[in-house]
């Protein structure tokens, strides 16, 4: 693993090769944050299993994923594809045939990853940047296109949060509508709150929305009372994900990259 420390805080980063085991084919390899530990509180972040046990689909920590659009031909007969970040995979069998190969380079205040990916026409540059100033940290994708055709991009963060002491989970910038579901309910505080904790199920919601501008999300957290994150991009699908043990949300980000063009976006986590 990769570390990035300061006075207060030590975030620890998958190394791609070196924690391959920890890897499968739904997170990006590179940039995986995999914990934020606080000089003072300890472990900050938690998991779908933490922390008795983990694996490589629930994952831990703050992962983001491009799997669910995978890169293959219209007219592809077999189940093989590229997905950026991760690698060659058979779709199948749920196994990374062929793995992105990424360039890391360490600085004291952040670590950036870059990797070129090729596929059936495809082609496809990605550089991920971790890095720490004081409290925040921020994790910066580019994504450049440099082959023949449109590559669609569907993204998502991941982050798990340990459960508050409250029933009180997040609050947002933006105005959403939530139905009515056996997980989640929106307080007159604002804020999207548990119902009927303790649960024993997980409880996966998709939030309503017509945002217009990028998003903020404020967390409760069991040892800071409340942390934040901010996104540079408009969600597009925005569930929110929760069992026993964490809590998620994953507002996704979906264009669509026309050749030799690139886009790049950024979340900041501020604890």
């Amino acid at each position: 693993m990769y570390t990035l420390s300061n006075d207060e805080l030590d975030i620890t980063v998958l190394d791609p090769v070196a924690d391959r085991e920890r890897l499968g084919t739904r997170y990006c390899s590179g940039g995986y944050i995999f914990q934020v530990a606080d000089h003072t509180h300890g472990d900050l972040m938690s998991g779908p299993t933490y922390p008795d046990s983990y694996n490589i689909f629930d994952g831990q920590g703050m992962p983001d994923a491009f799997n669910l659009r995978p890169l293959r031909e219209a007219a592809a007969t077999d189940s093989m594809a590229l997905v950026i970040g991760t690698g060659v995979c058979d779709l199948t069998a749920n196994k990374v045939e062929e793995w992105c190969a990424w360039q890391v380079v360490e600085g004291p205040e952040s670590i950036t990853m870059t990797a070129r990916q090729e596929f059936r026409g495809f082609q496809v540059e990605t550089t991920r940047t971790v890095s720490l100033h004081g409290r925040t940290i921020r994790s910066h994708t580019n994504v450049r296109n440099s082959g023949r055709g449109q590559v669609p991009l569907f993204w998502f963060p991941h982050p798990f949060y340990p459960h508050p002491d409250t029933n009180e989970l997040i609050k947002l910038n933006i105005a959403v509508c939530l139905p009515d579901n056996p997980g989640y309910e929106i307080a007159p505080s604002s804020f999207i709150t548990r119902k009927d904790w303790p649960w024993s199920d997980g409880y996966y919601q998709i939030l309503d929305h017509a945002a217009a501008t990028n998003l903020v999300i404020q967390q409760k957290h069991p040892k800071l009372g409340l942390v934040a994150a901010t996104c540079s991009y408009v969600p597009s699908f925005f569930p929110i994900w929760g069992n026993s043990r964490t809590f998620s949300w994953e507002p996704f980000l979906e264009r669509t990259i026309p050749p030799e063009q690139e886009t790049n976006w950024w979340i900041d986590y501020e604890f």
